[in-house]
């Protein structure tokens, strides 16, 4: 046994981002992944720059553990044949935009009647209910209709898309959790069901005290940069030489910096005390602990701080990330091997386990690589039957 998901079968009708994000975590964890691509460039993500060798890196560092199989869904044949997979598999994912899937005769009331014990995930941009179920999304429109970008950035005039496509990924790994329930929920009702799992809901869902403070307040809440808006000191300060993020959680944390920055005084000014003291006095307290750290450089100041218990890091390059001795203790890096584009480092599996460790061994498949091994020993087709279908053009 490898992995905790080993002997799940997965069907990953999934493209671009936030479906591939979800299937590639479950063959982390060890389920067999199928991946169903269109015969003629398959996946999109595969055009997607860099490329090493012609091959797109993209595709390869949210698609690696999985089985590409091409197959032309539009033709009755190629229907017939994801019907016989769905007929083995736990598990199908998709992120169609809603509707997609009944059309094509492949929706889950259809699947779950030759498969009663089938998960069958739906991932897509507005959900499959409400009024905007079938309106096409990408990150950038759900970061911004879910109020991430009104409270990310320097200022309320700068609203700010967040580096990473979080929209994408937080909805692959909500998916994951929704199939993961749905599996243990099928162990004691030996029946699956659908998971419908929404980029908008998901969103919302981390705007962590946003909503509460416009409820309590009756406010929007606007972007303050890197500031936290309910805790001080939390945020980045120039030093010397560069940055540094520090965030002092706590009262006690509070009193420990001011000795640390010998700035032993402030810890018993009325105006800091407490830490909605220093919350509601910020703009008085911001420049005299900036010009405190402006003193040394970031290095020497993480090594005093830290020593002395402070919360505080540097803002790390994607440099100095590859080279953490953290981030590399973790294996949170791992280098890969893929068939065509050779050896590519990739991030790594974030959740480690005692009794099943995840190993990631297999790199990204290329378009159809794994077609006929499916086919033949899955399905039980022949030679012969394999190249009638390549003929028809269905794989």
């Amino acid at each position: 046994m490898s992995g905790p998901l080993h002997g799940i079968t997965v069907i990953d009708l999934t493209r671009v981002l936030a479906g591939p994000f979800c299937t590639m975590l479950l063959a982390d964890m060890g389920a067999e992944v199928i991946k169903i691509e269109r015969p003629e460039g398959g996946d999109d993500t595969r055009s997607f720059g860099p490329f090493l060798n012609g091959e797109s890196a993209y595709f390869m560092s949210i698609n690696r553990g999985k089985k590409s199989m091409k197959l032309n869904l539009k033709t009755p044949t190629g229907k017939k044949i994801l019907l016989d997979l769905v007929k083995k598999a736990d598990v199908v994912v998709e992120n169609f935009k809603p509707g997609v899937m009944n059309k094509l005769g492949l929706g889950y009331s259809t699947l779950s009647k030759i498969n009663q014990r089938l998960i069958f995930a739906a991932s897509s941009g507005f959900g499959q209910t409400g009024p905007y179920s079938e309106r096409p999304a990408y990150d950038l429109i759900i970061q911004g209709m879910s109020g991430m970008m009104s409270i990310t950035g320097p200022d309320a005039k700068t609203p700010t898309r967040t580096g990473s496509s979080i929209a994408d990924i937080v909805s692959g790994v909500f998916t994951v959790v929704g199939i993961l329930s749905a599996l243990y929920a099928r162990e004691k009702t030996g029946r699956g069901q659908m998971v419908d799992v929404a980029m908008l809901d998901c969103m919302v869902a981390i705007l962590e005290n946003a909503i509460t403070r416009f409820v309590v307040g009756g406010k929007n809440p606007e972007p303050i940069g890197n500031r936290h808006p309910s805790i001080a000191p939390f945020t980045t300060f120039p030093t010397a030489d560069g940055s540094i993020n520090i965030a002092c959680g706590n009262d006690d944390l509070w009193k420990k910096f001011c000795n640390l920055t010998e700035l032993e005084p402030l810890a018993e000014d009325p105006r800091f005390v407490t830490n909605p003291d220093r919350v509601k006095n910020w703009v008085a307290l911001e420049p005299i602990l900036q010009k405190a750290m402006r003193k040394r450089g970031t290095d020497e100041w993480l090594k005093h701080l830290q020593a002395g218990g402070i919360p505080s890091g540097p803002i790390n390059k994607m440099e100095q990330v590859m080279q953490d001795p953290q981030v590399i203790a973790r294996e949170m890096l791992v280098e890969l091997t893929h068939p065509v584009g050779g050896p590519v480092r990739i991030p790594g599996f974030p959740i480690k386990f005692s009794e099943n460790p995840v190993k990631l061994e297999v790199p990204a498949p290329t378009l159809g690589q794994h077609t006929t091994e499916i086919l033949s020993k899955v399905l039980g087709l022949s030679t012969k039957a394999i190249e009638e279908l390549r003929g028809q053009k269905v794989i």
